[in-house]
């Protein structure tokens, strides 16, 4: 049970320190530390989570004691599915701009001096294309899909899976508020029209 809290917590800290970092409050007081400099934040702060991200997983205890295994054929048509949810995630990286994503983009507006500050560290480009006319949260929806279609799970695993959609689901309620603050009514409207994580695919409301 110990080894069951210690991963929770482990997952909260990380979910903790990426949503305050992520969070528009932590990123003005930034701008006023270092300025255009903040054109960087965003590889670094994907950069940072990463390295975080792998060292909570090789902290936390591991519980090796099976939960479940599914026999062949059916463990084959779960594996199946997870391979639909990892189509569904590139599905949704096509749908908005990854080099703005990982960073790339504003460090080459900084270079050629045409980094705009009050941008913080993403272009405001709100666009409703591909998986995000289904739902939106796809990215959310998809990982815990892949994440949690295994044929076999263990204790430390299902802990993981567990405490991990947790995380999307609180994590995608704060970044809607966020989302509302940078977009207004145009992302209220889109609330109205998609549903928030299961997908539906045509938007009853919009021509």
């Amino acid at each position: 049970m110990l080894r069951i809290l210690i991963v929770f917590l482990g997952v909260a800290f990380f979910g903790l320190l990426h949503s305050v970092m992520a969070s528009l409050g932590f990123k003005r007081k930034l701008v006023k530390i270092i300025g255009e400099k903040i054109a960087f934040y965003r590889m670094f702060y994907n950069l940072f989570s990463t390295v975080v991200f792998f060292a909570v997983l090789a902290l936390i205890p591991k519980e090796n004691q099976i939960v479940y295994s599914i026999p062949s054929p059916y463990g084959l048509m779960v594996f199946a599915l997870q391979a639909l949810a990892f189509f569904g995630l590139i599905w949704t990286a096509k749908s908005f701009d990854v080099w703005e994503f990982v960073g790339v983009k504003q460090i080459l507006r900084y270079i050629k001096g045409k980094y705009n500050v009050e941008e913080l560290d993403e272009t405001p480009d709100f666009r409703i294309s591909g998986a995000f006319k289904c739902c939106r949260h796809p990215a959310y929806f998809f990982s815990i899909l892949f994440i949690g279609l295994r044929p076999e799970m263990d204790v430390t695993y299902l802990t993981l899976f567990i405490a991990g959609a947790l995380y999307f689901l609180i994590g995608a309620y704060f970044e809607e508020k966020k989302l509302v603050r940078i977009y207004g009514k145009v992302y209220e409207e889109y609330q109205k029209e998609a549903p928030m994580f299961l997908p539906v695919f045509f938007f009853p409301k919009r021509k």
